[in-house]
């Protein structure tokens, strides 16, 4: 177990509590419907373009947004990995499998459904983020829990308040309570607010990052899909230090739930989201967004359309701190 260390280690590099400054891409060279995941995601469809067609549409759209990030100050690490006999067509969705901290510890996760547990390279991907000049000083896992049938997919099922050391998780098939809040405990964060979702289907959100977003300062929810019991209470612990923006489902289903703040280069905060999640935002809800940053939307509706996931779960945050070099 990893001990959390109470420290400056963020303002030491530069970089806030809450906000990334460098984020790991993965290009779909696999991207495809994935039937594995459709069993409880919602939010993925079936198209009638060829397999070559998707992937040469998703591929673009990757690359687009890796530019756009990369223009606005925005560190990538792109992640590419060697072709297998197992596919894996998810693969452009690594914030699911790892997670890192500001005193360079490197978790890995429990993945759901088999095909997305073949995504989860951990030293090939340390390798990457070390010669991008960032140091791993700690590896830990979660992937015991496999062999228990529980799962836990990182910042897929938790979205993080670092700066109170709150974790928020909408429990689900992918989300169990042991693990989750073992998870806390490793890290050191105090609070875990675990709550109920409910879709028109009657089934769980499958992940809480498309109905609910943490900024610095700000909070994006859906709360109708919240059980009555449970909502008030989730509502008012995001109230105490954030401005939250109640989203609607139907808002939801265009991924506006599913957006990130990010920090330049230079310190300036920048939020990612599709251009799907910024045209279904209100006027006044775009304006109280851009109070905490720039807007940065991108059109990414290929991979949300098929793959149920958006531009949110495309990027892994990396809070490792920078490598000191020796003189």
């Amino acid at each position: 177990m990893i001990a959390s260390i109470e420290s400056t280690e963020s303002a030491r590099f530069g970089q806030s509590v809450q906000n990334a400054n460098c984020v790991v891409m993965v290009p779909p060279k696999e991207f495809g419907f994935n039937a594995q995941t459709a069993a409880d995601n919602e939010f993925q469809h079936q198209v009638t373009l060829d397999a070559k067609s998707v992937k040469h549409n998703a591929m673009t759209e990757f690359k687009a947004m890796v530019a756009g990030l990369r223009r606005a100050g925005i560190q990538v690490v792109e992640f590419d990995y060697p072709l297998d006999a197992s596919e894996t067509p998810d693969a452009v969705f690594p914030n699911n499998w790892f997670s890192t901290t500001h005193e360079g510890a490197f978790y890995t996760f429990p993945m759901a459904c088999n095909n997305r547990q073949q995504e989860v390279r951990p030293q090939a991907l340390i390798d990457s983020l070390t010669a991008a000049g960032r140091k791993v000083v700690a590896v830990d896992s979660l992937t015991k829990y496999l062999d228990q049938g529980a799962f836990l997919e990182s910042t897929g099922v938790m979205v993080k308040d670092h700066v109170n050391k709150t974790i928020y998780a909408a429990l689900s098939q992918r989300c169990e309570r042991e693990a989750l809040e073992d998870y806390a405990r490793r890290i050191g964060y105090h609070r875990v607010v675990s709550f109920q979702t409910a879709l028109p289907s009657g089934q769980p959100i499958y992940h809480t990052n498309v109905m609910m977003a943490i900024g610095e300062h700000f909070a994006v929810i859906c709360s109708e899909v919240i059980p009555e019991y449970e909502r008030r209470f989730v509502v008012k612990s995001l109230a105490n230090t954030k401005q939250v923006i109640d989203i609607t489902l139907e808002q939801v289903n265009q991924f506006c739930g599913n957006i990130l703040q990010l920090e330049t280069v230079n310190g300036d905060k920048v939020i990612a989201m599709s251009q799907s999640a910024f045209d279904a935002f209100t006027p006044a809800q775009k304006q109280q967004l851009s109070t905490h940053g720039k807007l940065l939307p991108f059109d990414v509706s290929t991979i949300e359309n098929i793959g149920g996931g958006s531009v949110r779960c495309m990027l892994g945050e990396v809070f490792l701190p920078a490598r000191v070099q020796s003189l």
